[in-house]
């Protein structure tokens, strides 16, 4: 609740928060728009493989000749990390093996990082926040994303002395969206392909929102991150509104949904039918927590909580996320109080490739929403016990073999031999998480 108050004293100091922002894709521009109306914060620099693309992107988001002058436009994000004057850095490439190097130089380099690339927290985010702490940085999931702002509602809940039941988000989902492509995302849109390119929309991104893999990302982020529990046979993205959460996103015990008490889960703002839910989350997040006591659920009652009809589950939902008009909140934080808005502590939960069609042996996978292979939440010791390949891993790997429809997708299936040396980085740094989070580290019982 201070952090303009810090801001402004920083300000009035002479002494700006200055970032580097990596990737000016569209959260990286969302968080640009609001630089200019943010006293006291300042980007020293934009890193983006297309700096004029970059520089397109501030004057689009309503940057002014000056400010653009005034920002270094480059496409090398490790000369930028090496700076002094850097104060955190944001890494927004939404690459998985990108991120794990940016986030590695800027631990060398004594900068913390706020992680907006959640595949690359995904991927390795328990070793990251490990050798952050190591270098004496932080390392943060970025605020605005659905990630961030279900682990925040997590420990308002903890803190207030709630049991946790259940959290996560919403989406628009139908089981048939797994199998969506690139090409034929955009009608699941509402939006022509045209209106998805002057909107500046790259279809495998927004794709990865409609087949379930970034669903399955952002929750075993929150997973890692709050040590809640993850559905054993993954996602079932139950059709539910915000009045029904304290009913639906329950114990099964008591009936409701769930395997038990404490896991993530993501609801659908369509019935299965294709009907839309009525009061959605398609856009939010949430938090379903239970009573500790009798008079505690009295209380829900007394001020208007919509609840179960046991009274002793409730919920708490933000119906909203902006995204990268939001990050400012992490930014600040880290460089001004020194702590996250949410990081991993655990290895709870992975997500792994499965095959969108019959794959052929000597296909070249192509990653989080294109035409291969989406993305599955699995406990993370299934995922290990199985084999399974991450999804953060699955690009420019050729199949050894041919992979059936919704098949797993494992690492003995996959030739990495052609695999850039960054790709080959993020490999290696995968599998030293895995050696060292490999324990259970879910609070199984402490929800």
């Amino acid at each position: 609740m201070n952090l303009s108050h810090l801001l402004a004293a920083r300000a009035d100091a002479g002494r700006p928060v200055r970032v580097l922002l990596i990737g000016a894709g569209k959260f990286g521009s969302m968080f640009l728009s609001q630089v200019p109306h943010t006293r006291g914060i300042e980007v020293a620099a934009i890193a983006d493989l297309r700096p004029d693309g970059a520089r397109a992107a501030c004057r689009a988001v309503g940057w002014d000749e000056a400010l653009i002058a005034a920002t270094r436009f480059t496409d090398d994000a490790g000369a930028e990390l090496r700076r002094d004057d850097i104060d955190v850095v944001i890494e927004a490439t939404g690459n998985p093996p990108a991120g794990i190097a940016h986030a590695r130089a800027a631990f060398a380099a004594g900068k913390p990082v706020v992680m907006v690339n959640v595949e690359a927290d995904a991927l390795a985010g328990p070793l990251l926040a490990a050798e952050a702490d190591a270098a004496g940085v932080t390392y943060s999931l970025a605020y605005g994303d659905q990630p961030a702002l279900v682990a925040e509602m997590v420990d308002w809940a903890r803190a207030c002395g709630f049991s946790v039941v259940a959290a996560g988000k919403g989406t628009k989902y139908l089981p048939l969206y797994h199998g969506v492509t690139p090409d034929t995302v955009w009608q699941h849109y509402g939006l022509t392909a045209e209106q998805a390119r002057e909107g500046g929309m790259n279809p495998q991104m927004f794709n990865s929102f409609l087949d379930g893999t970034k669903s399955a990302i952002e929750m075993a982020a929150i997973a890692n991150a709050t040590g809640l529990a993850v559905p054993s046979s993954g996602l079932h993205f139950p059709a539910c509104g915000v009045d029904d959460l304290p009913h639906l996103l329950r114990p099964r015990a008591a009936g409701g949904v769930l395997e038990r008490a404490g896991m993530v889960e993501v609801v659908s703002s369509l019935e299965r039918d294709g009907r839309p839910v009525f009061r959605d989350l398609r856009w939010g997040v949430y938090a379903v927590f239970e009573a500790p006591n009798d008079y505690a659920a009295a209380c829900f009652a007394q001020y208007g909580l919509k609840t179960d009809a046991s009274g002793r589950y409730a919920a708490m939902y933000k119906p909203y996320h902006l995204i990268g008009l939001e990050l400012n909140v992490s930014v600040l934080s880290v460089a001004l109080r020194g702590e996250p808005t949410g990081r991993p502590r655990g290895f709870a939960g992975d997500v792994v490739a499965i095959a969108k069609r019959d794959l052929a042996a000597g296909e070249v996978l192509d990653g989080e929403g294109g035409y291969t292979v989406w993305g599955k939440l699995l406990p993370a010791q299934a995922s290990l016990a199985a084999g399974a390949l991450p999804i953060g891993l699955a690009h420019h790997a050729r199949l050894r073999r041919g992979i059936a429809e919704g098949e797993v997708v494992g690492w003995d299936d996959v030739d990495f031999a052609a695999a850039g040396s960054a790709l080959q980085t993020a490999i290696a740094a995968r599998r030293e998480m895995e050696r060292r989070f490999a324990a259970p580290r879910a609070e199984a019982g402490a929800a």
